[in-house]
């Protein structure tokens, strides 16, 4: 195996290019990778496409993004901040930036069938909708379905607990949700955890991402906390 520890988290985002799609782990500041994140705002990097559970908090990581203009569109299933209106807000309103709005299951789904080699599925949720225009829809045993199409990234930056230097990742609690299944799902994947492991401390079975699926690790004892 292949030692993937890089030791910064600048060092580890500095190939990501313009226009990139970011898939971004965790479900709202949980398990978000915030301090790859910040890197990537400080590489100065644009039009990049995110892909994540939620758009922005309010007064996170992501809306020091949005606001240096570095995020042109944004896929999520929760766009709105959780104690009311946010920079996205004002971007979306003036269209300043665009917005792909994802039922929470069918985005996790989307980016599992990215991950998988599926080219599609097929669900009832959205079916009838705004949010089904323009998609193909079937009649499956009299009940309305929509077809998703997968969701790959050109980079992947997931959060962990702990790994080691070969990749391998452990979570802890609701962090885990969306971080492995994006493991899967990008040509580049950059993992951080709190703790690099020596190789041998995990119990196989307890491994949740397999090294296999990453390409980069990085120790972050200090992390941001959004």
């Amino acid at each position: 195996m292949i030692d993937k520890q890089v030791q910064s988290v600048h060092a580890a985002v500095s190939d990501i290019e313009d226009g990139a799609v970011i898939l971004v782990g965790g479900f709202g500041t949980s398990g978000r990778p915030a301090d790859l994140m910040e890197a990537l705002l400080d590489l100065g990097v644009r039009d990049l496409t995110v892909v994540a559970n939620n758009a922005t908090v309010g007064d996170d990581i992501v809306s020091e993004l949005m606001a240096a203009h570095r995020i042109r569109k944004v896929v999520c299933s929760f766009p709105r901040g959780l104690k009311g209106k946010t920079i996205f807000d004002e971007l979306y309103g003036s269209g300043k930036i665009e917005l792909e709005l994802v039922p929470q299951g069918t985005l996790a789904e989307r980016i599992r069938a990215g991950a998988a080699g599926i080219g599609g599925f097929y669900t009832k949720t959205g079916a009838g909708t705004r949010l089904a225009e323009g998609k193909e829809t079937r009649d499956i045993e009299g009940e309305l379905y929509v077809l998703e199409k997968p969701i790959k990234g050109d980079v992947a930056l997931i959060k962990g607990a702990k790994g080691d230097r070969w990749g391998n990742l452990v979570y802890h609690r609701g962090a885990r949700i969306n971080n492995p299944v994006m493991a899967g799902a990008a040509r580049l994947v950059i993992a951080q955890v709190k703790e690099i492991v020596p190789l041998g401390a995990f119990d196989p079975e307890h491994v949740i991402t397999p090294g296999v699926f990453v390409d980069r690790i990085v120790e972050v004892r200090h992390e941001r906390q959004a």
